[in-house]
């Protein structure tokens, strides 16, 4: 390539990769909404058909599950199968939340019901049935928490390639720097900061995994596909994992198919495990959990494949390497 066109390519990628940035962080943040959000309602059918009604007036926003009384509508939330729910009682209705599953949620449930209750009249009890910790109480450290998972994937990822370990050595590399940062994280985040509240060594694993789960990607892709790999592994995380994660709201708050995506990707899976292990004893973790581990199976089997290959193609004889030199005249 010459010179010219070097420089041409040069002026135009910047540009190219700010607009991709942009659009991949910005547009979800700027669509965030509640889209067929899970809401409990619980209480006589009478009862609850009137709320049930005013709420689907809300048109898309809400997936609304029905619960026979107060205590269900409790478990539901507990178990992430509802973000919320409308109680409705003798003394009125009361509103169920959970601001760990996600402060933004909660706080949109609350203005939603609220408001409605009080254009009737009426008031609205709330309560917090999984509130998040006192020392994060809107619940940003936790998405904090993606982005230097992310890099710190990407990075050990890098260096396992560039150092050019392979096969089994580049195997215990990438688990063993996991391991330090799932162990550095919850002595920060746990011991430290008190912003996760769960079992210590769960919360240290779902570090641990979610770090594993981008390193492995990386060195994978890389030992296939050489150095390109790197760059290809890390665009994919950073530009669409991390924004599309739904960490700061939640994944029905993100435009479709974004936040389906963005919870097939480590970052998102990472979090919403984390929430599960750390707020919830681990409800709702299996899907997010088998997300990460197929990420850390695929990368870690592609760094064998692809220490395999080479090897093989190092052994290779060159054509015409086992034929007799000729005689010279």
């Amino acid at each position: 390539m010459s010179a010219t066109r070097r420089l041409i390519a040069a002026v135009l990628l910047v540009p190219t990769l700010a607009a991709l940035a942009l659009w991949a962080f910005a547009w979800p943040a700027a669509r965030t909404a509640p889209r067929d959000l899970p809401l409990g309602v619980a209480g006589p059918a009478a009862a609850t058909a009137q709320v049930a009604k005013q709420l689907a007036a809300h048109e898309g926003a809400f997936e609304i599950h029905r619960y026979a009384d107060e205590a269900a509508a409790r478990d539901a939330v507990e178990d992430r199968t509802v973000y919320g729910a409308v109680v409705v009682t003798a003394q009125g209705p009361e509103l169920l939340t959970a601001s760990a599953a996600s402060p933004v949620v909660a706080q949109l449930l609350q203005q939603a019901v609220t408001e409605q209750a009080a254009a009737e009249g009426r008031q609205v009890k709330t309560v917090d049935v999984v509130p998040t910790p006192s020392a994060d109480p809107r619940g940003a450290a936790l998405n904090a928490s993606v982005l230097p998972l992310a890099l710190a994937g990407i990075m050990a990822g890098a260096v396992v390639t560039l150092l050019r370990l392979r096969g089994f050595r580049a195997v215990i590399a990438l688990v063993g720097a996991a391991a330090l940062v799932a162990l550095v994280g919850a002595a920060l985040a746990h011991s430290w900061l008190g912003v996760l509240t769960g079992d210590w060594w769960a919360e240290a694993a779902v570090l641990g995994l979610s770090t594993l789960a981008v390193s492995a990607a990386v060195a994978g892709c890389a030992a296939l596909f050489g150095t390109p790999g790197i760059g290809a592994t890390a665009f994919v995380v950073m530009f669409l994992g991390n924004p599309f994660s739904g960490a700061a709201s939640a994944p029905r708050m993100l435009p479709e198919p974004v936040g389906m995506i963005g919870q097939w990707l480590p970052p998102g899976a990472g979090a919403s495990l984390l929430r599960s292990v750390s707020f919830f004893d681990g409800a709702a973790a299996t899907g997010p959990a088998l997300t990460l581990a197929g990420w850390a199976a695929f990368g870690l089997g592609a760094v064998l494949l692809g220490a395999r290959l080479k090897t093989r193609t190092q052994a290779r004889p060159e054509p015409g390497a086992d034929r007799e030199p000729a005689l010279l005249g």
